[in-house]
């Protein structure tokens, strides 16, 4: 079931809190984690039994780990399995069917493999569950004793799917006693509607004309070729920002506070900033969990370097399979040492728009590559940037995609930036009937072009 489907939103959502909010507090977890696996089972009943496995596997291994306070040795030999049983899962199904691909151009000869669906969720819920034995291991937090709180934890079914990564120590106290009010429903309300329509009216819009610029590269002119980029740039922001708007605000309605995912990344004035604005849950992961147990910055420059490149390159390499993602994930490593060790005083003197546009440059050509099946696909497109190979500078297929999606471009870039979501709510600050009117207008203008648009998914379900 996903968030952004017509059932989700007037049928599952609505009967879900109703009966989440007459239950009496003591049965709410245990409601949580049926309506969570109803969730899941809904989208992808086949993997169901992979994520009870994972949820009973974490449990038991908390409890384990929990235990060996005082056997260190032990405790860490219980991590590292666990951890191991985690990456095995996660390669399996990411990385067994491209595995056995290349095996077999290299022998030339197709291998009678069959291709593994990658269940929803899996990367993030593990992410999440692995977090939670971690900070066992690091005496962060205690290990849940109660079965079914920590498994409406581990099975959270607005977070399951695409994030944010929430960590058990963050939201243990709300697991056990929480706030359920209309102050908590409505601004869930708001928040969910806010999301839903970057997702709809929005990130939807700029796919399908992403889709049509990227489909035929070999044929385009540079000025399209631009026009695509910046297409995928809103695109990516706007369609997984939405989720996590959307994820934050059925929180906020069944009483949970998660922390915040993105804060405005498209204002930063450098590549380390970017990626403190982006994906937040995902970059404090790796920050917390690897880049510091090797060692971060404390070890020497070279190794330094080592830590970043090895973290960066495990980060593209959780996106996906193919070799664009670890690719892309070194491109920003180099950028990063390179700021780290060349640019960072510099970029501090430059103004702001200078530095804010070398910024947005290299964020967008990063999108290429990280939006593409493959390196030769990227490849082609970012020829076409160069004006290598690209039917001109201009032609009329540009100046119509300008002409028809004018208006949606000019509103994407404020809408980037805090301030244009400062002004809105000023315009309607204490009033409850201008908030009523604007979130309904969005309301009712996403779900009706549910209704008679195509369907595009979340772009992280993939991952």
């Amino acid at each position: 079931m996903l968030l952004n489907s017509l059932f989700f939103i007037f049928a599952f959502l609505p009967v879900v809190l109703f009966l989440y909010y007459v239950l009496p507090a003591g049965g709410r977890n245990l409601f949580l984690l049926a309506a969570s696996l109803v969730f899941y089972a809904w989208g992808d009943p086949v993997y169901l039994i992979l994520l009870i496995f994972s949820t009973v596997f974490h449990y038991v291994m908390g409890q384990q780990i929990g235990r060996e306070v005082q056997e260190k040795r032990r405790q860490k030999l219980d991590l590292l399995f666990a951890a191991g049983v985690d990456v095995f899962l996660l390669c399996f199904f990411k990385y067994f069917g491209p595995a056995a691909e290349l095996l077999g151009s290299l022998l030339h000869t197709q291998l009678p493999v069959r291709e593994l669906a990658l269940p929803i969720g899996l990367s993030f819920y593990t992410f999440k569950n692995m977090s939670y034995l971690f900070d066992i291991y690091y005496g962060r937090t205690d290990a849940e004793k109660n079965f079914t709180d920590f498994a409406a934890y581990g099975v959270f079914f607005p977070v399951m799917t695409a994030g944010p990564i929430v960590r058990y120590e963050d939201v243990k106290r709300q697991i056990k006693k929480r706030r359920v009010n209309a102050l908590q429903l409505g601004y869930g309300a708001r928040r969910f509607i806010l999301g839903l329509a970057k997702k709809v009216l929005l990130a939807d819009t700029l796919a399908s004309l992403y889709g049509e610029i990227s489909a035929g590269p070999g044929e385009i002119s540079v000025l399209t070729a631009w026009i695509g980029m910046f297409a995928f740039t809103m695109e990516i922001y706007f369609d997984f920002s939405g989720y996590s708007d959307m994820a934050i605000g059925i929180s906020r309605m069944l009483g949970f506070t998660v922390k915040e995912n993105f804060d405005y990344p498209y204002t930063s004035k450098s590549i380390t900033e970017f990626w403190r604005r982006w994906h937040i849950s995902l970059g404090s992961w790796f920050r917390d969990y690897i880049y510091i147990p090797l060692g971060g910055n404390r070890a020497g420059i070279g190794k330094h370097i080592r830590n970043i490149l090895i973290v960066w390159c495990l980060t593209g390499m959780w996106h996906g399979a193919s070799l664009n993602f670890p690719v892309w994930g070194l491109y920003y490593g180099i950028l990063l040492i390179g700021e780290k060790y060349f640019l960072g005083s510099r970029l501090k003197k430059l103004p702001g728009w200078i530095s804010g546009a070398y910024t947005m440059l290299f964020v967008m050509v990063g999108w290429m590559l990280f939006s593409h099946e493959s390196l030769g696909d990227a490849g082609i497109y970012l020829k076409r940037l160069a004006g290598i190979g690209a039917a001109g500078f201009a032609d009329g297929t540009a100046l119509y995609y300008l002409k028809t999606n004018f208006l949606i471009f000019l509103f994407c870039i404020p809408a980037c930036r805090p301030g244009f979501f400062r002004w809105v709510e000023s315009r309607i600050h204490d009033s409850a009937v201008g908030s009523a009117l604007l979130y309904g207008a969005l309301f009712l203008l996403s779900t009706a072009s549910l209704v008679f648009s195509s369907y595009h998914p979340f772009l992280y379900l993939r991952f």
